[in-house]
C-alpha cells in the first residue's frame, strides 16, 4: 500500500510495519562539538519529528516472504538489503536496552541522538529510488566527526588499554559491549550489500565510528561505576 510516494507502510526505521509491530514517531537528531568533546551536546540540529498515518500492525502482503522498500515493487526478505536495515534496527533496539539501564542518565543524550540517526540510516538502506532519495534526511560525515570528537572526550577520563579485556562490567556497560557487536554485525551487512548494490560509503564510517564509541562507552561506564576491568590473558583469564 502506497505511503509517502513508497510501497509498503513503515516506521521510521525502515522496517516494514507488517514486518515487525515495532511503532513509532522520528525522534530528533544532535551533533557533537568535536573541538570542545562536550559529552551531553547533541550530535545534530533539532529536526521536526516525522508523523505516521493510523494504520493497521498487520496487513499481510508480508506472508509470502516478500517486503516492500521505499520505492516500487517488492524484494524476498533475505534481500542483502533487507539483511542490512535488519542489522541495524537490531542495533537500535539493543541501544534502546542500554538506554533502559542507564538510571543516572550518564549517556541518555548521546544514546537518544544515536538511536534518532540509525533511523535515518535504515532509512537510507532500505530506499533505491532516486527521487525518495532525495527527501530523506541523511547521516553525513558531520555525524561521523560528532562520534569522533565523543570519542575523544571519553578516552580522556581512561587508562589507556595494555591488553585485550573480557565484555562485562556493571550491567550497563555488559549491554553497550553486547550494542557494539551488534553494531559490528550491521556493519558487516552494509559492506556485503555494498559490494552487490550502491550503498553510500560514509554509511559504513558512521558504523564503524560507532562500534569505536560504544567499546569506549562501556569501558567509560565501567570506570564511573567503579568497576575493574577484566583483562584477557589467554585460558583461565579472570580477576
Amino acid at each position: 500500500m502506497p505511503h509517502g510516494g513508497a510501497r509498503g507502510k513503515r516506521h521510521g526505521g525502515g522496517e516494514p510495519i507488517e514486518d515487525d509491530p515495532a511503532r513509532g514517531r522520528g525522534g530528533r537528531g544532535g551533533r557533537a562539538d568535536a573541538g570542545r568533546g562536550d559529552h551531553r551536546r547533541p550530535l545534530c540540529g533539532a529536526r521536526r519529528a516525522a508523523t505516521l498515518p493510523r494504520v493497521k500492525i498487520y496487513t499481510r502482503t508480508g506472508d509470502d516472504g516478500s517486503t516492500g522498500l521505499l520505492g516500487p515493487g517488492r524484494v524476498p526478505k533475505s534481500a542483502p538489503r533487507v539483511e542490512a536495515y535488519g542489522a541495524v534496527d537490531e542495533l537500535n533496539a539493543s541501544l534502546g536496552a542500554a538506554r533502559a539501564l542507564d538510571s543516572a542518565k550518564w549517556l541518555d543524550a548521546e544514546l537518544a541522538a544515536i538511536q534518532s540517526r540509525l533511523f535515518n540510516l535504515g532509512a537510507e538502506l532500505a530506499t533505491t529510488e532516486a527521487a525518495a532519495l532525495a527527501k530523506l534526511e541523511r547521516v553525513s560525515d558531520d555525524d561521523v566527526r560528532g562520534l569522533e570528537g565523543w570519542i575523544d572526550a571519553r578516552e580522556r577520563d581512561l587508562a589507556p588499554l595494555q591488553r585485550f579485556i573480557l565484555p562485562g562490567g556493571a550491567p550497563l556497560a555488559a549491554e553497550l559491549h553486547r550494542a557494539r557487536t551488534v553494531c559490528r554485525r550491521a556493519e558487516r551487512r552494509v559492506v556485503a550489500l555494498a559490494q552487490r548494490e550502491s550503498v553510500e560509503p560514509r554509511l559504513v564510517r558512521y558504523l564503524n565510528r560507532l562500534g569505536d564509541l560504544l567499546f569506549v562507552l562501556a569501558r567509560w561506564c565501567n570506570h564511573r561505576a567503579g568497576v575493574q576491568e577484566i583483562e584477557w590473558s589467554g585460558r583461565g583469564s579472570g580477576r
